[in-house]
């Protein structure tokens, strides 16, 4: 036998390992470290979104900062929802309050005390995530699901972060606007605080967002939305409990046992770890004084996810992560023996 021959046994052999390692780092690959920024309270999508990132293994959700408003009304609804299901070592942060304005879930949460919740809750929201960004040694993605004044103010106080982040929002509307017609509007994230918004767009960080054009056209009905409620999780039970004051207190003309309303915000998760199921170009986009998202061939680079490949497979995707539960549900440690 030539010595050719002789190696031809080890050569397969080397590459099965090479195969296995391969295999093995895929499937072990650590999840993206996240931190959500959200004005949970005002519209149940944030609750969905929120809901969908827990149940998402290829993410580590390392802090929920509230944003925009009535930012200590929307820390109470996470801190109880988070501890309804099991992950309340995740961190909040409140952000800069700007008035008292009415949460329409503050009603679920109205009697929980946040000096309960298990994990810190940082008093000054923004400082606690450019303090986590910083001293991260990975790029967290930020994934902002609200109008974003902590954005802009983290921007001012710590311009590093820029190199340390990738953003992934539910902003704008490029050709498509509310309820599928063929034409922009001014989407509400945007419009309710426009120098905010012009500033994450102008930052020059590395930004995907899910405009109206994807994430307006989102809603789940029929048997596949009847599925949640066949041996529903825990999560489940929870964002239930949320949508029904939801629709009740904001007087919303939706039965929540029927369908959801539309689920703007879970596009702007998926983005943070897929982008498999949307069409996604490089747009050049600005964010002009009316509140609309423009393209302008000066401004910054958005990758903006403009079509849908599979929105059935998506609206699938979230039913199927919402059944199996929490992705990587907390145990408390027990207390020292007294």
């Amino acid at each position: 036998m030539d010595a050719k021959n002789l190696l031809l046994p080890y050569r397969r052999l080397f590459f099965i390992l090479l195969l296995t390692v391969a295999s093995m780092s895929s499937v072990n690959s650590a999840p993206i470290p996240v931190i959500l920024d959200t004005d949970i309270g005002d519209d149940i999508d944030d609750t969905w979104s929120l809901s969908f990132i827990l149940c998402s293994p290829e993410l580590d959700l390392k802090m929920v900062v509230t944003d925009s408003h009535n930012t200590p009304a929307r820390a109470k609804i996470v801190a109880k929802f988070l501890e309804s299901v099991g992950r309340d070592d995740i961190p909040i942060g409140i952000g800069a309050k700007q008035d008292d304005h009415i949460v329409p879930q503050a009603k679920w949460a109205e009697k929980y005390e946040l000096t309960k919740y298990y994990s810190p809750i940082h008093q000054d929201g923004v400082q606690a995530m450019i303090d986590l960004i910083m001293s991260s040694k990975e790029k967290i993605t930020l994934i902002v699901i609200g109008p974003c004044p902590n954005i802009q103010e983290a921007i001012k106080r710590e311009p590093g972060i820029i190199n340390k982040v990738r953003v992934c929002a539910m902003s704008g509307s490029i050709k498509v606007g509310y309820g599928g017609v063929p034409s922009p509007d001014a989407e509400y994230n945007v419009r309710d605080n426009i120098p905010a918004s012009q500033a994450m767009y102008d930052a020059g960080w590395d930004i995907a967002i899910a405009p109206l054009d994807t994430a307006g056209l989102v809603s789940i009905r029929g048997e596949k939305y009847l599925q949640l409620f066949h041996d529903p999780t825990k999560i489940v039970e929870a964002l239930m409990e949320n949508y029904r004051i939801w629709t009740k207190e904001g007087k919303h003309q939706i039965d929540p046992s029927v369908r959801s309303s539309t689920l703007f915000d879970v596009v702007a998760a998926y983005l943070a770890f897929s982008e498999e199921l949307c069409s996604v170009d490089d747009l050049h986009l600005k964010v002009d004084d009316k509140g609309y998202t423009v393209a302008d061939a000066k401004a910054k680079k958005v990758r903006a996810a403009v079509n849908w490949k599979n929105l059935n497979q998506f609206e699938d995707l979230i039913v199927q992560r919402l059944k199996k539960g929490v992705a990587y549900p907390f145990q408390k440690p027990e207390k020292a023996f007294q």
